[in-house]
This record gives structure tokens, sequence and C-alpha cells, in this order.
């Protein structure tokens, strides 16, 4: 056997490093998250129990968990939705060439290369001037599509790129109209993708910090809950729910991918 360098273990031990310092903070969340009801935000923990995981569903001194989850699950579904239909039109359009698409093109990347805060300010001042920030979700929906809708344009740009016409063409050949086309062929081949789409403009929409600050008003979502009782929660409550957003993520990266699995088997068939 090979005998390996001295540098693969230098390489191993500095990647091990890192995962530690990727991870070591999420896992520190988990283990004070888990403690007694006597329990404090620093080690050493004092008991173990699911006491603080309850807590986090009660009402805190300042702030409740529950609708601040409910308004992020909410807002992420719906740009989830928007961001799914936009990009799926905007790919099939840039499909050929037309007048404009080059500057439409930059146009809809902007807005991830101007700054999330001149762009939640600019939407916040607009909706506030045109009387539309009536409720939460109607300027926070207005500046999470500027920062979800560019990405899944670029990734069905992708898709659509190396996407094969020639099944379209035999459809349209046995009298099949365009709409016909897209729902029976196009769309089971590119259902797998919009999943991938789909749980990104979630994430995108459900972590989002900056763009939201200025233009949720008085209801904050999750990202901004948590910030808001960085300062008064002192108490594992805290850990605890983030060890339960944690969970909640991966349980829907969980769920996409067993459907990518199902729905790519059932292709391939």
């Amino acid at each position: 056997m090979k005998k390996r360098p001295l540098s693969f273990y230098a390489l191993a031990a500095f990647f091990g490093l890192f995962v530690l310092f990727l991870y070591g903070p999420m896992i520190t969340i988990f283990m004070l998250s888990l403690q007694g009801p006597e329990g404090t935000l620093t080690f050493p923990m004092r008991g173990f129990s699911f006491y603080w995981l309850g807590q986090v569903f009660q009402e805190q001194r300042v702030g409740n968990f529950v609708d601040a989850f409910q308004r992020s699950l909410v807002l992420g579904v719906l740009i989830m939705l928007l961001s799914i239909t936009v990009s799926v039109l905007a790919g099939l359009a840039f499909r050929h060439r037309f007048k404009g698409s080059g500057a439409i093109f930059y146009l809809t990347i902007a807005s991830l290369i101007v700054p999330s805060v001149l762009v939640s300010l600019g939407i916040g001042i607009t909706f506030q001037v045109l009387g539309l920030q009536t409720e939460w979700f109607t300027s926070g929906l207005g500046a999470h599509l500027t920062w979800t809708v560019p990405f899944a344009f670029l990734i069905m740009l992708g898709i659509f790129n190396r996407f094969n016409p020639s099944c379209e063409e035999a459809a349209r050949d046995l009298g099949a109209n365009d709409f016909k086309t897209f729902w029976e062929i196009v769309f089971p081949l590119i259902f797998a993708s919009l999943l991938g789409v789909g749980i990104l403009t979630f994430t995108l929409s459900y972590d989002e910090f900056t763009r939201t600050s200025l233009v949720s008003g008085q209801y904050n979502t999750l990202p901004l809950e948590i910030f808001g009782m960085t300062t008064n929660v002192t108490s594992p409550a805290l850990y605890a729910l983030g060890t339960l957003t944690t969970l909640f993520s991966f349980s829907m990266i969980a769920i996409a991918f067993f459907a990518f699995q199902f729905i790519s088997k059932q292709q391939r068939q």
C-alpha cells in the first residue's frame, strides 16, 4: 500500500478544523437547547430535557416566536410560488432571442449587485407613498422577489439551454397545441429541477434579514424576531428556537430530495 505524504494529513487536519468551524456553533446550540429548566446560556449544561423546546411555543417576555414563524412560512411559500412562475415564464421567453432581451436580462440580475439596504429602502418608501404598505406581506413580497427571482431566473436559463426541443417538436407534429405541449411534455421534464428552484427560493426568503428589516413595519418575520430578542431573551429558549428552525430547514431539504428521487425514478421507467 502506497504511503500517504505528510501533506495529506496536514490538509486532512485543516479540513477537519474547517468542518468543526462550520458546524461547531450549530452543535453547541443544539446541546445548550436540551438543558433542564435551570439551564443557562453557557456551559456547563444543567440537566437534560426538552423543556426549552416546549417554551418556544409559549409567549415570551417580548414578542412571539410562533406568529413570526407563521409570517416567515407564508411569505416563503408565496415567494417560492411566484419565483417559480416568473422564472419559468422568463426561461421560456429567453429560449429565443428577441428585441431588448439583453437589457431585460441585465435589469433582472441588477438587484443582486445593488446593495440590499438600498433596494429594501426604496421599496419600503415606494409602497408607503402608494399606500400599499397596509399589511406586512405587501412590501415584503416586493423586497424578497428582488432577491429570489434573479437566482431562479439564472437557474431556469441553464435548465432550458440544455433542454432538448425535439420532444416538443414531436408533440406539435402530433397535433398538440403550445399549452398541451408545455403541460404534458415540458413541465414533467423540468419538474425535478423546479423542486430545487423552489427549495432555494423558499430558503432565501425564509432566512432573509436585510431586505425585510426596512419593509416589514411592526410585523416581524422570524429572523427579525430572533434579532430583536437577542437582547431580551436570556434563556436557552433562543437556542431551542435555533434547533427547531434548523430541523425544519433540514426537513424541507429532505422532502425535496426524496421527491426529486421519486420523480427521477418515475421518469426513467
